[in-house]
């Protein structure tokens, strides 16, 4: 019967690609006997709620073999036969690629090859944390990750099992499907890993098995389930498109559909009707849910669990309600600033984050090796390195991984009841892009902090000077891309970021200080922030000229507006186009009139992106070149991020 089930679940496979006309069949046949022992006979879910808190997860990696996993979600009874049958089409639940948010028991969106992995390892150290703070009678479960051989070739997964093997995740289980075949041809043609030496030297348990023998699956997952003091490797020798007719270990079976004729005869081989299509026997269904009374039995002990502890333990009730609050409904006190005094924005970052540490204590996170310049030292040192041996401790030790970094957050904002944030120079943000964009595309509101934002870096020079960084990052879709002009914006774009219920953020910080604006004279900075953009200095009456800018040249606009002599002139602070562009166009219209004679932006970046505001004729003081080695205040005068410069600009086009 074991046989019979994951045969079902190889005739799903080859129909619903077949008629997609579409999809990757060979992989996913190849790792069905593993995914299919371990959801039948060993994940832990409730079967009436794919959202349980205390599950098992299980990602999978290999986001091309997404029917195997629908086939399952289908036998748990989470996704109906017509799904399956609209496999990659419009409007389906079965899209190409495994989305978290559209599919119940999709635990992450996965695809881009090596992401899933890294973002198990961040579901396992959510899960670790939670348990300690918890206690191991609510929090207690594994992480599963089923990967490939395109997962192991990208260099995320290799960064990210490092941090795993470094921090003892213990309930960590990766499966790799060892099928020797990737999508262009046996995988010997492009690598000659040994990678059971490769994780054994990374602190992992690794086990080797044949992928299609079920007494051994069972016995590496019960091996590595027994293995509490290091994440496990589960290296399953297979055959791609394994049960095919005449297929099996053709790599052109990968990346397209079965011809019909050799599915029918495949069928055959697997004791399946030849002439059905989507065939799913009722003896099937109830033998692989035959373990599900007991599943919901666990499930609802725990529910019982939890409500006694919930009433007869308050600090559990305060860390229970901590991991389970709304964004929207989180309130801060920041710290205050002296008006007039320089401030850097990567310090007021810091200071704030020293406040947050006793105000969210669900924040994680640290910086990527640049603790002392992202300013993320003291929150280091007060609430401890995280690992096995010290599962309270808040900060996580990235190393030199920014991508590993990006994507093990997005695990963590996946698994739920953390609130996860990494930290770099912004030039770096180039290694973590795609990090990111998953992030957006996930809605997950993770907090990226980004120090050295422009060429006032100085004396590294263009390696580190970011450019082009900022408008490149504004262009990826549900991302608040925010760059504060003083400490006091600061914690106001902050408290904007962790309070988003769906958005990740990037805060952009400067190294060089910034004169810290009075609440007195600017009261707009009380509320103005949140619109993304307002007016942070007015004139009287209509304004001649409008300066619009961000960040570090919001300082810059205003000394430039006093030499304009004669002028009636606005500034208006733009730490985020985003919330801006969200605004109507009433407001955004009062804010930047049409009737200024004169539009101007500046921002020490890509000037491109700022057109949208000032027109094609506009002024714009920006960068679009590459930096060069120097003291920031010479870069400035050479580039031009003078008062004076930008008042020239501005009163030549009177």
């Amino acid at each position: 019967m074991d046989q019979q089930i994951v045969n079902t679940v190889k005739g799903l496979i080859m129909d619903a690609t077949r008629q997609a006309n579409s999809g990757h069949p060979g992989g996913a046949m190849s790792s069905a006997d593993y995914a299919t022992i371990l959801f039948k006979e060993f994940l832990k879910f409730d079967p009436d709620n794919p959202n349980w808190f205390d599950r098992d997860r299980f990602v999978l990696s290999a986001g091309h073999e997404s029917m195997l996993l629908y086939g399952l979600l289908h036998l748990n009874g989470w996704l109906g036969m017509d799904e399956i049958k609209n496999f990659r089409q419009l409007g389906s639940k079965t899209p190409g690629h495994p989305e978290h948010d559209m599919t119940p028991g999709v635990e992450a969106t996965t695809g881009p090859l090596g992401q899933g992995l890294a973002m198990s390892v961040g579901m396992a150290v959510a899960e670790a944390k939670l348990r300690d703070t918890l206690g191991q009678d609510i929090c207690n479960h594994h992480t599963y990750v089923l990967a490939g051989d395109g997962d192991f070739q990208e260099g995320i997964s290799f960064g990210a099992a490092t941090l795993a093997g470094v921090w003892g995740l213990g309930k960590l289980i990766a499966y790799y499907d060892s099928n020797k075949v990737q999508l262009a041809g046996p995988t010997t043609r492009a690598d000659c890993t040994d990678y059971r030496k490769i994780y054994e030297g990374i602190c992992w348990h690794v086990i080797e098995i044949d992928g299609h023998n079920h007494d051994e699956i069972r016995k590496a997952i019960r091996e590595a389930q027994a293995e509490t003091s290091k994440p496990t490797l589960i290296i399953g020798h297979t055959t791609m498109a394994n049960g095919t007719a005449t297929r099996e270990g053709d790599y052109n079976t990968h990346g397209a559909p079965l011809p019909p004729e050799e599915i029918a005869a495949s069928k055959k081989k697997l004791g399946l009707a030849e002439d059905k299509f989507f065939q799913v026997g009722d003896d099937v269904v109830a033998a692989y849910r035959a373990r599900f009374p007991q599943l919901a039995d666990v499930s609802s002990q725990w529910s019982k669990r939890l409500s006694d502890k919930l009433s007869a333990d308050a600090s559990f009730n305060d860390a229970w309600q901590w991991a389970n609050k709304k964004r929207e409904d989180l309130t801060f006190n920041w710290p205050e600033f002296p008006p007039g005094e320089k401030v850097a924005t990567r310090k007021a970052w810091g200071s704030a984050l020293n406040a947050l540490i006793d105000q969210l204590p669900t924040l994680v996170g640290g910086s990527a090796d640049l603790d002392p310049s992202n300013q993320t030292v003291n929150f280091r040192d007060t609430t401890g390195n995280f690992s096995a041996a010290t599962p309270e401790g808040r900060n996580l030790a990235w190393g030199v991984r920014e991508f590993p970094m990006g994507v093990i957050c997005n695990g963590i904002a996946l698994h739920g009841g953390l609130i996860p944030f990494g930290a770099t120079f912004l030039t770096f943000s180039d290694y973590m892009r795609n990090a990111l964009r998953m992030s957006a595309l996930q809605k997950l509101p993770v907090l990226n902090i980004y120090t050295h934002d422009s060429f006032y870096l100085g004396e590294d020079g263009p390696t580190h000077q970011s450019i082009e960084h900022v408008s490149s990052l504004r262009l990826i879709p549900n991302m608040l891309v925010m760059r504060p002009a003083d400490a006091n914006e600061t914690c106001a774009c902050l408290e904007l970021a962790l309070r988003q219920p769906e958005t990740p953020s990037c805060i952009m910080l400067t190294r060089q200080g910034l004169p810290v604006m009075d609440f007195a004279e600017y009261p707009a900075l009380e509320d103005g922030p949140a619109k993304g953009g307002y007016v942070l200095k007015d004139c009287e009456g209509t304004p001649d000229a409008v300066i619009v800018a961000s960040g570090s040249e919001v300082s810059l606009a205003i000394e430039a507006a006093a030499l304009l002599e004669g002028k009636a002139v606005r500034v208006v602070s733009m730490p985020c186009m985003e919330l801006f562009d969200a605004q109507d166009e009433a407001y955004k219209s009062s804010v930047i009139p049409d009737s200024a004679k004169v539009l101007a932006a500046a921002e020490a970046g890509r000037p491109d992106l700022w057109h949208k505001y000032v027109g094609k004729n506009g002024v714009i003081l920006g960068i679009s070149h590459f930096g060069h080695s120097a003291p920031s205040n010479v870069l400035a005068e050479k580039y031009g991020f003078t008062a004076e410069n930008l008042a020239a600009m501005i009163r030549e086009k009177f």
